[in-house]
């Protein structure tokens, strides 16, 4: 063996703990600094659920699921204000004369036309100016942003 490429071996190495513990081992160190030891570490105290926070990681993670679970309720608020019968027909893009001859029937939201149209298509197209193609028109728009109309649950239901 060559001579002095080995490191020196310390018989006497101080291992200090951060909770305070210290005890003598062998090591090519002197001094050995720890963050955990067997008189600290929650599976060798029987405290498992204590958990060690180094750095903040576990403060990250619950940031990191906050986030993520505030996203998820910020989507299903937006899925749901899509289909709410309070919806402005405005909203709904239809254009200037079928969306003035329903305000001028008296229907403003989406919920009084599904309730005007489960009345029937003929009470919808007796309102003056409202004609077949804003009927047909409206009924797509519904069917896009997710509406269930009157026709169709009862198809669904037999």
């Amino acid at each position: 063996m060559k001579k002095e490429i080995h490191p020196t071996y310390y018989t006497d190495a101080q291992v200090i703990c951060a909770c305070g513990n210290t005890w003598i081992t062998g090591s090519t160190k002197k001094v050995i600094r720890t963050e955990v030891c067997s008189k600290c570490h929650p599976f060798f105290t029987g405290q498992q659920q204590r958990i060690l926070d180094v750095e903040g990681q576990v403060d990250r993670f619950y940031k990191k699921l906050q986030a993520r679970q505030d996203i998820v309720e910020t989507q299903k608020a937006r899925e749901s204000a899509k289909v709410s019968p309070d919806r402005p027909i405005a909203e709904l893009e239809l254009g200037t004369r079928p969306t003035e001859a329903l305000s001028k029937a008296g229907i403003t939201n989406v919920g009084e036309f599904l309730a005007k149209l489960g009345e029937g298509e003929d009470m919808v197209l007796a309102i003056e100016g409202f004609g077949r193609k804003s009927l047909i028109d409206i009924k797509k728009k519904l069917r896009q942003l997710g509406y269930e109309l009157l026709e169709e649950a009862k198809e669904r239901a037999a």
